[in-house]
């Protein structure tokens, strides 16, 4: 029997509960999240081991969550932050630049035997890959997870109409590079 968010959300906050309505939790949003993070981090297995980070990190901080917002955008923010920052950690642990992570990035997402993409799929990827990673994050999550500007103010902390300039120029940003590589 599937529960609805605030079923569970009630189960996490009972003791005798928790586990169960914990790993239901990782069960419903596990795809979606991994999708999410592997959009940013582009390879499989490192977007595993953030997966994993997110779901310990929510699991620690069960107590804190106060239902000011939904579970999936409570996760959603969490999985973000888990995201940047080994974003972050990966350029500081190879002194690499921005655009040398991008480089690494993209040689690894070819040869990551998980991405059966095609060579349009992969000139997406290595467009989007230019973008900030601001930009980066809030053109995934509107493009790839059709997820709405509402959602993502949530999420993210940002306002709609931030958000909505930030697709905006990513959307701009892509369309100038494919036009430049083609």
């Amino acid at each position: 029997m599937n529960k609805t968010e605030k079923e569970l959300e009630e189960d996490l906050k009972k003791a005798d509960k928790r586990a169960k309505a914990f790993s239901s939790l990782v069960r419903i949003y596990q795809e979606r999240l991994y999708w999410h993070i592997r959009k940013m981090v582009l390879v499989h297995d490192d977007a595993n081991d953030v997966l994993q980070n997110t779901f310990m990190k929510a699991w620690a901080a069960l107590d804190n969550f106060r239902g000011d917002s939904q579970l999936s955008t409570w996760l959603y923010r969490i999985a973000t932050n888990e995201t940047l920052t080994f974003l972050a950690n990966k350029r500081m642990r190879n002194s690499l630049s921005s655009i040398e992570v991008e480089d690494l990035m993209l040689q690894n997402l070819k040869a990551d035997s998980y991405f059966n993409g095609d060579e349009a799929q992969l000139k997406l990827q290595q467009a989007i890959l230019t973008l900030p990673e601001k930009q980066r994050l809030v053109f995934n999550m509107k493009y790839f997870e059709d997820i709405t500007y509402e959602e993502m103010e949530k999420a993210l902390g940002t306002s709609v109409g931030a958000l909505k300039a930030s697709y905006h120029h990513a959307v701009k940003k892509i369309e100038k590079y494919l036009e430049e590589e083609s």
